[in-house]
């Protein structure tokens, strides 16, 4: 048993993980912000929270993930109770409501319906693969905590939660032409969706297409990204040396828009490396994808996988003046340790179904 459990690991995707997180425990450790004298840093903090997911990630992978699928009714019940208790109860900070503080640390249960959602909408489908009717069950049964988080209010979270069904309802056969349609669906509702957003959801996509419309406001976190992503230049301006970092321009520098500071410091060459670094790790995850004969399973992957790439594309996008910015933190490299530890379990999720399968071998 665990001759096959080591045969089956992924050791690549593991490097790859570590590696990105050290990357991005380097960057905290140059962008991050100064805090109150006897406080942990972002840095140590980070450290503790990679730390509780790695056990968090161990623990999965020990989990034989067929089990959860038993478990999907009180799994979807219990992370549409703790929404709601969160619009209750939770902690609200900047006029939104997404938190639980516990022992001193925000935690954001919208990170953990992520996963959560993944394992239910697989379950649903794995064994309803290509059925028109399931798919559509399956979206409104995505629908209720995305409309609870829009509540929160928190659009990126909702927009990944969507993408995360539209990736998984696509594995699961969802035809092109309901694929076309929903597009066509999204864009007629568009009149009907726009004045229910919040103001400063609205602010967010009209400043991203003239920053300078409110440079000391709503543009000033695009204007100042974008400036550091070009002093950057091909090696940067030197680690811990950015001139939008260091100063303080630069806001939110260690979650939302660390990839800016990555391009001033370490230029295009370190920017790319990363680009690099993701890529590999999202073609590492197709290739499980490949691998997985299980349809549960496979669509757990393939919701992963489309989690990841959604969050990946997002952020840089938004660093790079190419998408309105939604507060969408960068995979393994952003400070935050509800996103860091949901990342860990997910992969620990992906490992225990790898070591599951019966017949392949990693090349």
């Amino acid at each position: 048993m665990l001759r096959r459990y080591l045969q089956h690991y992924d050791y690549t995707l593991l490097i790859l993980t570590i590696a990105l997180v050290v990357f991005g425990l380097i960057m905290i450790h140059s962008v991050q912000p100064s805090v109150p004298e006897g406080s942990l840093n972002f840095v140590q903090r980070q450290l503790i929270w990679f730390g509780v997911g790695a056990v968090a990630m161990m623990i999965v992978t020990l989990i034989d993930y067929r089990m959860l699928g038993a478990l999907t009714l009180p799994m979807y019940i219990g992370v549409v109770a703790v929404l709601g208790l969160v619009a209750l109860v939770g902690d609200t900070s900047f006029g939104a409501t997404r938190w639980f503080e516990i022992a001193n640390q925000q935690v954001q249960p919208s990170e953990f319906a992520k996963l959560t959602l993944i394992i239910v909408i697989s379950k649903y489908l794995s064994a309803r693969e290509g059925e028109v009717r399931a798919l559509l069950i399956s979206g409104l049964l995505v629908f209720i905590p995305v409309i609870m988080v829009l509540l929160q209010p928190n659009l990126s979270t909702a927009l990944i939660l969507s993408f995360i069904w539209l990736s998984i309802a696509f594995m699961a056969g969802l035809p092109m032409r309901w694929l076309l349609a929903l597009g066509l669906v999204v864009l007629i509702s568009m009149p009907v969706v726009w004045p229910r957003l919040e103001q400063y959801q609205r602010d967010r996509i009209l400043i991203f297409r003239d920053p300078w419309a409110d440079p000391t406001g709503q543009g000033f976190n695009l204007i100042h990204s974008r400036t550091a992503v070009g002093n950057g230049g091909l090696l940067g301006q030197g680690y811990d040396q950015g001139s939008q970092t260091q100063l303080g321009y630069l806001r939110v520098r260690q979650t939302d828009f660390i990839f800016s500071a990555i391009a001033e410091e370490l230029g295009f060459v370190g920017g790319s490396l990363l680009i690099i670094m993701l890529m590999l790790f999202l073609l590492r995850l197709v290739k499980d994808i490949l691998l997985v004969k299980d349809p549960f399973g496979r669509l757990i992957v393939a919701g992963i996988g489309g989690w990841l790439f959604f969050q990946i594309y997002v952020n840089i996008g938004v660093n790079l003046g190419l998408a309105p910015p939604t507060g969408v933190p960068l995979p393994f490299i952003s400070y935050g340790g509800s996103n860091l530890v949901t990342l860990m379990m997910s992969l620990g999720l992906v490992q225990s179904i790898l070591i599951r399968q019966k017949r392949f071998e990693f090349e």
